[in-house]
């Protein structure tokens, strides 16, 4: 059986991987300083870091090192994306000079290259624990009381682990849609989806946020008729407004269905479709799939995560924590997606980090300040700060610069001119209130940016910066000059 298989990846998983089984610690050594539950970005990155201050940690996560989203979220997808985006490039070959003939792809293959992809991150994490002298179990824990996690699934079943401290980090897991069961092929999840064996002929994705519009995309590019639906009036409904209008318009051209402003109602499973009533302004037409994904949303990764001698604060389903990132238990800390928005990988990171840093002394933990979102279709997207409805709801005396990339020569060469660069900027000092980007090299792009805000630079010093010729980033500077009125290309 192949090692990038799915298969191969349920069963190790169950079984626990040779590096977990060697990591086991014996009686005499199972009283740590930190114990972490769930490996994924918050996790796994907490663990390396303790493991840097020289701490005895162990991390417990019931699936492979990574967890969710280096697994079955951001890596895979990104890997399924990067093919769909070739395959999209080498169907306009001819505008490129290029001559390509018979074309083709292999779904199965593409899943597989991304498993593969999956595979070797995870044991590029491994290898981490390893180097940082983490402990690292396969199964799931479970606080039993304040200082002890039991492991309660998996090969070690049964073992108790004392801790000075400990560290909830299961993340989230997608919110089911009430009396819609999952079954992996009329109705999926992104995770289903990540593991599907073929394309379907016809799709309806039920919510337009991130996950959505990426599977939209990725579909779409393989031949699969794709209906996108959102209840709110726009997709992408956290970013700027015109760039969700640009990228609705990118859609449609692509040949994606979009419906706005739309709820799914009486959803009918059968044999061989999925019916479904598609209701905007109390108009109702019906709908009919092979399948559908359900891309409402997330939800915690609490399910069995502490004993009834555990009580946690909770705040709309999610662990509520103090500045310190300790909950409402003393000695337990929560880091990462469950602790609530933004579900991030990035940011789930940045927070574990902070909670080891402050629970041994090391700093006073910050928190989530300013941060980049990205989206990675085509065109991408990328944002970081107020979109302008949110600087108009505060009463911001604020400016507005846009330049578009149909400017810009290094993207007029490449042939990616959709999108535009968006700063929304004090009227009078310059600050920098935030930023969004659609269109090739958004998510690379927006990086500048998220650090200009964190050193509280202004639109002058933006400007003022070089950017090379020919490259996308002279879009940036650009787009600042244009809050001034001064953009020397447009």
């Amino acid at each position: 059986m192949s090692p990038h298989s799915t298969d191969f990846q349920f069963d190790e998983v169950a079984a626990g991987s040779d590096f977990a089984r060697s990591q086991t610690p014996t009686m005499a050594d199972d009283i740590y300083d930190l114990v972490i539950i769930g490996g994924g970005p918050a996790g796994y990155v907490g663990a390396i870091r303790a493991g840097q201050l020289g701490k005895k940690v162990a991390v417990i996560e019931m699936e492979r090192a990574g967890g969710t989203c280096l697994n079955w979220g951001c890596i895979p997808t990104k890997a399924l994306l990067k093919s769909a985006e070739l395959y999209r490039t080498i169907q306009k070959a001819d505008s490129y000079g290029l001559s390509v003939t018979g074309a083709s792809f292999d779904f199965a293959k593409v899943v597989e290259r991304s498993r593969g992809v999956a595979t070797q991150m995870a044991k590029g994490v491994e290898f981490l624990f390893k180097k940082n002298k983490v402990d690292y179990l396969v199964g799931k824990g479970s606080v039993t009381v304040p200082g002890m996690v039991e492991i309660t699934e998996g090969e070690h079943k049964g073992k108790f682990l004392r801790t000075k401290n400990i560290l909830l980090c299961t993340g989230q897991k997608p919110r089911p849609l009430p009396g819609l069961p999952v079954d992996g092929t009329r109705v999926m999840t992104s995770r289903e989806a990540l593991a599907a064996k073929t394309a379907p002929k016809t799709m309806a994705i039920i919510g337009a946020g991130a996950i959505g519009v990426e599977f939209a995309y990725f579909f779409n590019a393989f031949g699969t008729k794709v209906t996108l639906i959102e209840m709110l009036p726009q997709i992408l409904p956290v970013e700027d407004e015109e760039v969700s209008k640009l990228l609705e318009r990118s859609f449609t051209k692509q040949g994606i269905a979009v419906h706005t402003g739309t709820k799914s109602e009486n959803i009918r499973v059968g044999a061989k479709s999925v019916k479904l009533d598609l209701v905007k302004d109390g108009a109702k037409t019906e709908l009919e799939v092979e399948t559908v994904l359900v891309a409402i949303g997330i939800t915690s990764a609490l399910d069995g995560l502490t004993s009834p001698k555990v009580k946690l604060e909770l705040d709309r389903g999610f662990v509520k924590v103090d500045n310190n990132y300790q909950t409402s238990t003393p000695g337990i800390y929560a880091a990462g997606d469950i602790q609530g928005p933004p579900w991030l990988a990035h940011v789930a990171s940045f927070r574990a980090i902070q909670a080891v840093e402050g629970m041994f002394g090391h700093a006073k933990p910050k928190q989530v300040g300013i941060f980049p979102g990205c989206t990675y279709c085509q065109p991408q997207v990328a944002s970081t700060g107020l979109t302008e409805k949110q600087a108009k709801e505060k009463k911001l005396d604020y400016k507005v610069g846009k330049f578009p990339f149909t400017a810009v020569g290094k993207a007029v060469a490449a042939g990616d001119t959709e999108g535009f660069v968006k700063v929304i900027a004090d009227a009078k000092t310059g600050e920098i209130y935030g930023v969004h980007i659609i269109g090739n090299e958004a998510t690379e792009l927006i990086a500048e940016y998220g650090l200009a805000m964190n050193l509280e630079a202004t639109v002058d010093e933006i400007h003022h910066t070089i950017h090379a010729h020919p490259t996308l980033s002279e879009a940036l500077g650009e787009a600042a000059l244009a809050t001034l009125g001064k953009a020397i290309h447009t």
